[in-house]
C-alpha cells in the first residue's frame, strides 16, 4: 500500500474516536504515551493501523 493510500487520523479525529479532548492527546505525546504519531508538513497525524493496533493491545475483557 502506498503512502497516499494509507488512512490517517488528525488529533481532532482521534480525540473524537476516543471521546477525549485534543489536549489529552497532546499531553500523551509529550509524555510519550499512546499510539505512534507522525509529523507531516507540521501536522500531527496518526496512522489508522497504529491506532487500531494500540486499541487491540489495550482491550480489556469483561467478566
Amino acid at each position: 500500500m502506498s503512502q497516499s493510500q494509507l488512512a490517517w487520523l488528525t488529533t481532532a479525529e482521534l480525540a473524537e474516536r476516543w471521546r477525549m479532548t485534543t489536549r489529552t492527546l497532546e499531553r500523551w505525546r509529550a509524555e510519550r504515551y499512546g499510539p505512534a504519531w507522525h509529523t507531516i508538513g507540521g501536522k500531527v497525524l496518526y496512522l489508522l493501523a497504529d491506532v487500531q493496533a494500540y486499541e487491540g493491545r489495550h482491550r480489556r475483557k469483561g467478566g
